[in-house]
């Protein structure tokens, strides 16, 4: 640290996070002020100026795991400002895993603001514990639930997955709502939502 110091006051007194910032048009970002990756255990190679700099954005990866989806990857420096080496440490996610709703054990419920969706079908991006579960209800933009998409039609969705249809008395298929005005209300214990999609039921031609 003395080294650094001796370099720049600023090099051997800083240490970095890595901050996460978004934006929906790609001219307004949000930047959150909590750490997105920490500095994590100290050692000899951490807790330094430049440590945790993403340096190549993201890319999807094979997962570790048989059979598991793809995850993104960061690619991260550590041990920077430490002498003649740098290593890189890369840390995983799961896609579209950046930010989740989340409901403990007592449950919880969201509702979304009425939008209207192309596609035939609703595909999540959702996690749960062993007995977590999560039911979909599709309402009129008044509110009111959409005759046969109702909490009461949707058996109980569990499990770990960035995608699964949601299904209604065995029916999945949305089409008929397609161009209509909206809104999902989510009813979810022990969960994780990540995202949802409205997709067609088979590819496109062409």
């Amino acid at each position: 640290r003395q080294y650094r110091a001796n370099q720049s006051p600023r090099y051997g007194t800083t240490v970095t996070d890595a901050a996460f910032m978004t934006s929906r048009d790609g001219v307004t970002f949000s930047r959150w002020g909590e750490a997105f990756i920490r500095p994590g255990p100290a050692t000899e190679d951490s807790w330094v100026y430049g440590d945790n700099f993403i340096f190549w954005g993201m890319l999807q990866t094979k997962s570790d795991l048989a059979s598991a989806p793809d995850d993104i990857s960061l690619y991260a420096t550590e041990g920077y400002w430490q002498g003649n080496y740098t290593s890189v440490r890369r840390y995983t996610l799961r896609q579209d895993g950046f930010v989740s709703a989340w409901a403990g054990s007592k449950g919880g419920s969201l509702l979304t603001k009425p939008l209207i969706f192309e596609g035939a079908r609703l595909d999540l991006n959702f996690a749960t514990s062993a007995v977590g579960s999560i039911r979909v209800e599709i309402q009129d933009e008044e509110g009111k639930p959409v005759d046969g998409f109702a909490l009461a039609d949707c058996p109980e969705i569990f499990g770990d997955t960035i995608s699964r249809a949601v299904s209604w008395k065995d029916n999945s298929d949305l089409s008929a709502l397609s161009g209509k005005p909206v809104r999902l209300r989510f009813d979810f214990q022990d969960a994780d939502i990540y995202s949802f999609q409205f997709v067609d039921t088979a590819p496109k031609p062409g």
